[in-house]
């Protein structure tokens, strides 16, 4: 019997040592202050799949291009509603997505994007 019993409180002992780690890592991750920029597109009905590209790929080109922007995504894989493409760029910070509007970067860009974008629509989400 007294085997049993120290068994479950060993038991019961390592259980909250594993509630007690899970709960402090969850405590200490940091909330990011970063921004996404969510962009979900459709296209021009006479727009080329290699125009889109070149739009998609310019989005790449624009992390290179301007330095508030940290990471981007390009391949859609689910698309819902009238839009057929999504990507998104993620901003260092809320300066940096406000100073982006109008840069040189973006004026490059929107040579090749405006073209062939019928329509988008935009979400802009942070912490």
């Amino acid at each position: 019997m007294k085997k049993i019993v120290l068994t479950i409180l060993s038991l019961a002992v390592l259980a909250l040592g594993a509630v007690n780690l899970s709960a402090a890592h969850h405590k200490n991750k940091a909330t990011p202050h970063t921004v996404i920029h969510v962009v979900t597109v459709s296209w021009k009905a006479d727009a080329s799949d290699d125009a889109i590209q070149a739009a998609l790929d310019g989005v790449v080109q624009l992390q290179k291009d301007y330095d508030g922007i940290t990471r981007v995504w390009i391949k859609t894989i689910k698309a819902q509603g009238n839009r057929s493409h999504a990507f998104v760029m993620e901003f260092k910070d809320q300066q940096a997505l406000v100073d982006y509007a109008g840069s040189d970067a973006q004026k490059k860009w929107y040579k090749v994007y405006y073209p062939v974008r019928e329509g988008s629509t935009t979400f802009d989400i942070t912490n």
